[in-house]
């Protein structure tokens, strides 16, 4: 059986930093968190970036820049950078990193979603915020769409291709796969399709294990063998659903973009914690995990 990836999620945009004191803002805190979930065992990293004064998600590429090079000059962990960027970006402004320093991986959202995050100030009950934008980032997304048309996925498409680029599929519900299907009949995706359930978020599929099960048959009667799939999930469900996910042999993504908990009751402090909790999981169940190189020929991405 081929060796599971193990992917770390170090800050995303859905967490702010009122959340955890734990949550990485900076370029030079991401990248040691990047770097610990590469100690830890991760092989790849998946990337956003950040305002460093304010913690808000920012698609300023030198802030992207300097993170990314901070962690290509520590250790050999592949980077997935994120074209999700942060709520309410534009397409050019997500599709930029890509276009800039052409990553061997990033993320592709596979379709449209409404995705609220509105209720958190409300179940979270934090006193007082550290920043004004926080509140009114998370319930803005009360009447907000994460828009991937198909105008904006053959486009994001196209720049992956012309970049060299492996696509990671984001799919929130069933019908994406039906989109991605699209664009491999179009030519404008390659086979093997990369697919990352993403289980969890509100206006998403519940995170389930028949939910993920759902998905892995559908994926497999859409794409056949031809595809490579791993599993995230948010809040507490992270590591019930990454241990399925092993289980029925996939790869599994942990980090606090999508759990800022270790376990219950216990703040993560963090992706490496979170990382090395995932690794030991699958040494007892027997599952091997991948290194970056061998992550980066599971995959197919190119030589660098």
């Amino acid at each position: 059986m081929a060796k599971t990836i193990v992917t770390a999620a170090t800050t995303g945009a859905i967490h702010t930093p009122s959340m955890s004191p734990h949550l990485p803002v900076t370029p030079e805190q991401i990248a040691d968190h990047a770097v610990g979930a590469w100690e830890a065992g991760a092989a790849v990293v998946h990337i956003h970036a950040r305002d460093p004064k304010t913690g808000k998600p920012t698609s300023d590429m030198s802030v992207f820049g300097d993170i990314l090079g901070r962690i290509r000059s520590r250790c050999d962990v592949v980077i997935c950078a994120t074209t999700g960027g942060g709520l309410g970006m534009t397409v050019d402004e997500r599709l930029m990193v890509v276009s800039t320093f052409k990553p061997e991986l990033a993320s592709f959202n596979a379709g449209s979603i409404n995705f609220g995050l509105f209720d958190i100030p409300s179940r979270m009950n934090i006193r007082e915020w550290k920043h004004e934008w926080e509140v009114p980032y998370l319930e803005m997304t009360k009447d907000y769409i994460f828009c991937n048309t198909f105008k904006s996925l053959e486009a994001f498409a196209r720049v992956f291709e012309q970049c060299g680029t492996k696509p990671e599929a984001e799919v929130y519900d069933s019908g994406m796969l039906n989109n991605l299907a699209y664009l491999v009949d179009r030519g404008l995706l390659k086979k093997p399709v990369y697919v990352q359930f993403v289980l969890g978020i509100m206006g998403g599929l519940p995170a389930t294990v028949e939910n993920l099960m759902f998905l892995l048959q559908t994926a497999k009667r859409t794409f056949g063998s031809d595809f490579a799939w791993s599993v995230c999930a948010a809040g507490r469900f992270q590591m019930p659903l990454c241990t399925a996910g092993l289980l029925l042999g996939g790869n599994v993504r942990v980090g606090m973009e999508d759990s800022l908990w270790l376990e219950k009751g216990v703040p993560a402090a963090s992706s490496a914690e979170q990382v090395a909790k995932i690794v030991r999981i699958a040494r007892e169940l027997g599952v091997e995990t991948a290194t970056p190189a061998e992550a980066r020929a599971i995959l197919g991405l190119r030589q660098t």
